[in-house]
């Protein structure tokens, strides 16, 4: 199959990449796997089991006027431990290689059936002001989405940056998870030729 190009031109690309059925609880999966495994696990409380000192019984059973205590580091104390305490947890998923491989051809073949895919000969400025990226992207017709090159060029991802609901990338930065937060593509020749190349063979 082919994508036309902004100039004019046509890129030939494999049906089984772009033009492939949408798998929405494949896709799901993908991401939820990739926002999971992002996900630090870090946070640690401590149990009554941790915390120092409760050695002792604080008062008598009886006779205080009290109610009764075992221990000072029981949760109803100050300083005490936490009833459910938290621990370090790691919660990666594993995503094969051929799971990640079909949520990005499908998530791809979406945006290319929906014509959210725009192919351009080259994305690059001169200059590293906000202001011309601005203006590449009003010739372009496209206010948000994502912006893909081959070897992204260090003026455009600095003119970019400073701007909401856009965002560059070199192809290799490319994930299912990047793809489902832009509702539209702007992509150069030589990248989309490389995806397709890679998820081809």
């Amino acid at each position: 199959m082919e994508i036309s190009t902004a100039g004019g031109k046509t890129v030939e690309v494999s049906e089984t990449v772009f033009g492939a059925e949408y798998n929405p609880a494949l896709v799901h999966q993908v991401v939820t796997a990739m926002l999971n495994t992002a996900r630090a696990g870090t946070k640690n409380n401590k149990s009554r089991s941790d915390v120092a000192g409760g050695g002792a019984k604080p008062w008598r059973q009886k006779g205080s006027g009290q109610a009764r205590a075992g221990t000072r580091s029981s949760p109803i104390f100050r300083s005490g431990g936490v009833t459910f305490a938290a621990r370090p947890r790691d919660y990666s998923q594993k995503v094969n290689r051929k799971m990640y491989r079909g949520a990005l051809i499908s998530v791809l073949s979406q945006l290319n059936s929906a014509g959210a895919i725009k192919v351009i000969d080259e994305l690059a400025l001169d200059e590293p002001k906000t202001a011309k990226a601005v203006t590449l992207l009003n010739q372009l017709d496209f206010e948000q989405g994502l912006l893909v090159d081959v070897e992204l060029d260090r003026n455009v991802f600095l003119a970019v940056r400073n701007l909401p609901h856009i965002e560059a990338v070199d192809v290799q930065g490319v994930t299912p998870l990047l793809l489902v937060q832009f509702s539209q593509v702007v992509i150069t020749a030589g990248a989309i030729g490389q995806l397709n190349e890679r998820l081809a063979s």
